[in-house]
């Protein structure tokens, strides 16, 4: 269905090309999951097959890529339109109608389909993807994973035999992403589509892959089936760490196949306690924020209802809950740039007084409270990489000689180097990839140190060695004094960097408690590890090796006094 014969693409100014000599089947009916750190050039992969590069994106594609048949090379997208549908991160930026059933009408419109045929093809996609009770409603009124499915269904009407997703899943709870990928799953098993996915989670999607394309780095391709993938690659999911860690095989790529061959593991830890994901401790933590009956609506409809919530200095909290549950109204609320219909917020400001950031300067709010958006592309507006990264040093620098430092001594291009190593000085920030504009504003946002960050789903597009580095700086800042809000669903990540969670629904908060207590207690939030350990208190796959190293030292050292 989908074949690359000896395939490169190098862009103009790109001193190595972003794919090279890929050879690439990919067969009728395959779900083939496309894995590789950010910026490795799994965007240009995806784009190679419905001729969007090089014909939309420029530079020049050596080989041939071939589509059902077609050569991309003498076919542009809009002649591949009926072939090969494409669903990008964000749903809403491809929606041009205004309701559900319009928007699944569109593309047939295009492509002059008959209007009886357009008829049948709305109804028997509406009742695929579950949305015959939507059919009127408006976009905008839909949940997050509403739209990601209306944007599928969307191409799905046009009959394409291809169908490629780039992160369906990156903005979307956990309940939603099991939605969309039951719909893309059936797809494939029932309608023998071809599906083509990128995806950072891959906890997520994983056990519904029929196999793993791997980008490496250094453009080449390597493809196998997802257990001999993954068994060596350098990017994984908490459930083949663990399984690598406990040395299983075959590796098990779900939590029913994991949960079997655990029964020896947990045997071996039972009894004993983890060491505390969260090992930094503050005897005492100030209050950094206090929020009083926050309340925000829009067009008289309740998004927050009354909210009272303390930030700690020190503490790193992660905002979790359903899409549409008002937690990026909250946080905008907080910063101040966001409306407010009644209540009251409150900042240290750090020289002994409190400031409301709706009250301040925008730069003044900036240093006292970040704010890193859902669509980081809406602060940058620069020419280049570096125009981006001086302006934010030379504000930051205005605040005081911390106040650049990115919470550890760094300036912005110190940070996004760690958070995503070779971004260019010259790259216009509109041509990076979805995952680097998000590190870029990241830089931008933490070198300012305000007193109080909040980032709105700041691992979308990232892969994991970036979250990684991300919860290093996140730590670096929060054992410095400053309070952390993470809104997110990316449970894994929450194991890992959260001191607390607040959990929202229909603009409440239903729970507030340490990390352990509140995404143990929910089987929707609970992390791969908790899963599979369970009933024993086990987050992350660092603290189930922890404890395997210590019961190897106490073994070795009974073995050792035992032979003398």
């Amino acid at each position: 269905m989908i074949t690359f014969d000896q395939v490169t693409v190098h862009y103009d100014d790109a001193a190595q090309p972003a794919l090279r000599e890929v050879d690439l089947t990919v067969e009728e009916g395959e779900l083939c999951l496309v894995v590789g750190h950010t910026g490795v050039g799994k965007s240009t992969l995806l784009g190679a097959v419905n001729g969007l590069v090089p014909h939309f994106t420029g530079g020049t594609l050596y080989g041939r890529v071939t589509v059902d048949g077609r050569d991309t090379a003498h076919h542009p997208p809009r002649e591949l339109a009926d072939v090969v549908g494409v669903v990008g991160q964000d749903p809403i930026d491809g929606f041009v109608t205004d309701t559900v059933e319009e928007e699944l009408a569109y593309a047939m419109e295009q492509l002059a389909i008959p209007t009886a045929t357009m008829r049948k093809r709305v109804e028997e996609t509406l009742d695929l993807l579950g949305l015959a009770d939507l059919r009127h409603r408006a976009l905008h009124e839909l949940s997050g994973g509403q739209q990601q499915r209306v944007a599928i269904g969307s191409v799905l009407t046009a009959h394409p035999r291809v169908l490629v997703l780039d992160e369906p899943t990156s903005a979307l709870d956990p309940t939603a992403a099991e939605e969309v990928l039951s719909a893309v799953t059936r797809l494939v098993h029932d309608l023998g589509v071809t599906v083509l996915m990128a995806e950072h989670r891959l906890e997520r999607v994983v056990q519904y892959a029929d196999r793993v394309v791997c980008l490496p780095g250094d453009g080449r391709v390597v493809s196998g089936s997802p257990a001999d993938i993954l068994r060596t690659a350098s990017i994984a999911p908490p459930i083949v760490e663990l399984g690598r860690a406990a040395g299983w095989s075959p590796l098990p790529l779900s939590i029913r196949d994991a949960r079997r061959a655990a029964a020896p593991l947990r045997t071996r830890l039972a009894g004993r306690t983890p060491a505390a994901a969260r090992p930094r401790t503050v005897p005492e933590r100030p209050t950094s924020l206090a929020a009083r009956g926050v309340t925000v609506s829009y067009h008289g409809v309740p998004a927050v209802r009354e909210v009272d919530l303390d930030l700690h200095s020190g503490e790193i909290t992660a905002l979790m809950g359903r899409n549409g549950s008002g937690k990026s109204s909250l946080l905008w609320a907080l910063q101040g740039s966001g409306p407010r219909r009644a209540g009251s917020v409150k900042v240290d400001t750090g020289d002994g007084s409190v400031s409301d950031p709706h009250a301040v300067s925008a730069a003044e709010a900036r240093r006292i409270v970040g704010l890193v958006p859902q669509t980081p592309a809406d602060l940058l507006y620069l020419e280049s990489v570096k125009q981006e990264l001086d302006q934010a040093d030379s504000v930051s620098c205005t605040y005081g000689p911390d106040a650049a430092s990115g919470g550890a001594g760094e300036t912005a291009r110190r940070i996004l180097d760690r958070l995503a190593p070779g971004i260019d000085d010259g790259t216009h920030p509109r041509d990076l990839s979805e995952g680097q504009k998000l590190a870029l504003v990241l830089a931008i946002q933490l070198s300012a140190a305000p007193r109080v960050l909040l980032l709105d789903e700041p691992t979308r597009g990232l892969d994991y060695r970036a979250k990684e580095q991300l919860i290093r700086i996140v730590d670096a800042l929060a054992s410095e004094g400053r309070a952390v809000v993470i809104s997110t669903h990316d449970v894994e990540f929450v194991a890992r960097a959260a001191d607390r969670v607040v959990v929202m629904a229909e603009g409440d908060i239903v729970a507030d408690g340490p990390t352990a207590e509140v995404i143990v207690a929910s089987p929707v939030f609970a992390p791969q590890t908790a899963k599979i350990l369970a009933p024993l208190p086990y987050l992350t796959v660092e603290q189930a090796c922890a404890a395997l190293g210590d019961l190897d030292e106490a073994s070795d050292a009974g073995d050792a006094k035992a032979g003398a």
